[in-house]
């Protein structure tokens, strides 16, 4: 009587751990293609509703206008954009609702007034900023030129076909043109803040990553998701069915 010995687990590789994480995220913002809710409804809970984009704005805000009203002390707009962050995350925690996003606008601010402080000038306080732009226009960019693009690895998990996708021209090439589309948006809010920074224009920097910021990211979601949605469209066809 033999005995059957189980296959050993494939081993997860690079793609697959990057396309796990990409694709959770992705899923905890409600991006997920599977579900069948209207594009409105997606971006909307893309941003994070109204609490999301009160976290993601009045910081910023915050500290343009004081800045703008009193530059000195810097500690002043520092310590308000800070406290507006602080208050959100232990809103959250209060609430039990997922702090994650919160913590990490709190941690992005502290570390940007931090900097500020230390340098004594009010425009490196979105040096962070102008890092993650460049860091994240590089990663899409370069990630959809290789044919490995980032939002195909985070659409092939959520679609369970891991990276199959990229044995379809028509899915490689949408992903190609999407990863290249959300490095443009990067790399445009870089070369505009960038001489801004450079030119110590705290006002018009801070004002503009303002104005580059969710108006620009609202659109770019939607379009991603309608995209999606085309390339998988069983992924849409039983909401379709029901409205009809």
């Amino acid at each position: 009587m033999s005995t059957q010995v189980p296959e050993p687990e494939r081993e997860q590789t690079a793609s697959d751990i990057v396309g796990a994480a990409l694709g959770g995220a992705a899923r905890r913002a409600g991006l997920d293609p599977n579900e069948s809710s209207a594009t409105g409804k997606v971006v909307w809970s893309a941003m994070g509703g109204w609490r999301g984009i009160l976290e993601s704005v009045l910081p910023s805000l915050a500290f343009v206008i004081l800045f703008t009203v009193r530059p000195e002390p810097l500690i002043l707009p520092l310590g308000v954009s800070v406290g507006l962050a602080a208050v959100f995350t232990v809103v959250r925690l209060v609430q039990k609702s997922p702090p994650s996003a919160a913590i990490g606008g709190l941690v992005a601010a502290a570390a940007a007034a931090a900097l500020a402080l230390l340098t004594g000038r009010g425009e490196d306080n979105f040096v962070p900023g102008l890092i993650t732009n460049a860091a994240y226009g590089s990663a899409m960019l370069v990630s959809a030129l290789v044919g490995w693009s980032l939002i195909g690895l985070a659409v092939g998990f959520l679609m369970g076909e891991g990276t199959a996708w990229r044995n379809d021209r028509r899915k490689r090439r949408a992903f190609l043109w999407l990863g290249i589309a959300w490095a443009a948006l990067f790399f445009a809010r870089l070369a505009v803040q960038l001489p801004l920074y450079l030119a110590g224009d705290v006002t018009a920097l801070g004002t503009l990553k303002l104005v580059m910021g969710l108006p620009l990211f609202a659109p770019l979601i939607a379009v991603t998701f309608l995209v999606v949605r085309a390339l998988y469209p069983r992924a849409s066809d039983a909401g379709d069915t029901v409205a009809a």
